[in-house]
């Protein structure tokens, strides 16, 4: 049996995407006949207070939660040094680990891609690298950090080096391909695949019965959600001021669901105006994901104009998964404002026009039940036939398999140049995407 060792500072149960993503994969790769080893944090990525066990068995997977791994996200300076926290105990148990076949790193922490090429050139073991977001290049967009400052390009250096290292680079949309492709040259080793959504139900239409909307006071509501990670590198004020203009209006709710480093500033906003009709709730347990998400009629998402090509927002896929429609406050030109566009399942606007947000928002509140309805099951057609969680997680679970096996993979995702129809809204379709239609 192979043995392969994924590095990943968070993982269920915490709520985190990227931990909830790996363990779908790492759980595809177990009942593949792989002997999957995850190293993770053992406290909680938003919640340092939330304790998880230091080991237990989850659908086949060994998960090995190290201590001292995670403080919060309170400052940079705390997140950076739970980060090297992580990092150092990962590399010393890697060194002493009996066997070891291949290696699965993404980019949390940011520094992961360091350790893996360590533990690749001491263990000559394959690596894949599964790149969520760009770093150094969301810290210098975000203003944390000056291009030419030495750490930067320290960081930068070692970047480049993993890849040019990486038997496959994996990321997720189109943009993001193109900010690596010209870091270094991958050819047919990088591979686009979007995330899936982590919730496959479909639950019924917007119900008054929906025991999230019972429970948080929503009967009889419009309801729009914004629901995942609040980061700085998506703004929130601009869509705070639009709902402002509708703080009187007690038929709407502007709901925030999540956590993350933008959560202050979102509570202060909150403080500061104190509308009634605008929430906060944290993260919700994931056996009530699928109630929350669908207790929306609308899901909001947000991304910052600097962060195309950089991060990749996942939150769009769960709304999608439960047939909701989408309002995006960031640019056109991404790969959110692509998926709006190509399935026609929602709005955009920009973060400088507060009145064509709040012109949007108005349309939204008059706009048919039905229309709502119909767009909603437009978007949940598009992941039944292309984006959901059984065809991309088998996709990217091929092509781990593959570099583990060392073996090319049967039905490459997507190759340089020629990205996915349905998963990138541009020209041509991969095989996977076609067998799926």
């Amino acid at each position: 049996m192979r043995t392969l060792l994924i590095i990943s500072q968070v993982y269920v149960p915490d709520p985190a995407s990227v931990g909830q993503h790996m363990a779908d994969a790492a759980a595809e790769l177990s009942r593949r006949g792989f002997r999957v080893i995850v190293l993770t944090s053992r406290r909680g990525y938003d919640d340092p207070k939330q304790v998880y066990p230091a080991y237990e068995m989850r659908d086949g997977v060994e998960v090995r939660r190290l201590p001292a791994s995670s403080f919060g996200k309170r400052s940079i300076a705390v997140r950076v040094l739970g980060g090297l926290m992580f990092l150092f105990q990962v590399v010393l148990r890697c060194l002493l680990m009996r066997r070891l076949d291949g290696l699965l790193v993404s980019t949390s922490p940011p520094m992961c891609f360091a350790a893996a090429w360590l533990i690749g050139f001491l263990r000559r073991v394959p690596i894949v690298y599964w790149v969520m977001d760009i770093n150094p290049d969301q810290a210098v967009a975000l203003g944390h950090a000056r291009s030419n400052g030495w750490s930067v390009r320290l960081f930068e250096a070692l970047n480049r080096r993993v890849l040019r290292m990486a038997a496959k680079v994996v990321t997720l949309d189109r943009f993001m391909a193109q900010r690596l492709q010209a870091k270094a040259d991958l050819r047919d080793r990088l591979e686009v695949i979007p995330p899936w959504p982590l919730v496959d139900q479909l639950p019924p239409e917007i119900s008054q019965e929906n025991p999230f909307r019972l429970e948080h006071g929503l009967i009889g509501k419009r309801v729009l959600m914004y629901s995942g990670n609040l980061s700085l590198a998506h703004p929130i004020e601009p869509m705070f001021r639009a709902m402002l203009a509708f703080a009187d209006r007690s038929d709407v709710v502007f709901l925030f669901i999540g956590g993350g480093a933008a959560k202050q500033q979102l509570l202060e906003l909150i403080g500061r105006h104190r509308p009634q009709n605008i929430r906060y709730l944290p993260y919700q347990p994931l056996e009530k994901l699928q109630f929350s998400l669908s207790a929306a009629d609308v899901h909001l998402v947000t991304m910052g104009d600097q962060m195309v090509g950089i991060v990749h927002p996942c939150k769009i896929y769960g709304a999608m998964a439960c047939a909701r429609p989408v309002l995006l406050f960031g640019p056109r030109q991404s790969h959110l404002g692509e998926l709006i566009e190509r399935y026609q399942i929602g709005w955009q606007v920009d973060h400088a026009d507060t009145d064509q947000a709040v012109a949007v928002i108005r349309e939204i509140l008059e706009t048919d039940q039905q229309k709502l309805v119909e767009m909603g099951r437009r978007a949940r057609v598009a992941i039944e036939s292309s984006l959901s969680r059984d065809i991309l997680c088998r996709r990217f679970c091929d092509v781990v398999e593959a570099v583990i096996r060392s073996e090319q993979p049967q039905t490459s995702g997507v190759v340089p140049g020629r990205y996915s129809a349905d998963a990138q809204g541009s020209r041509g379709q991969s095989t996977s995407a076609r067998a799926a239609q």
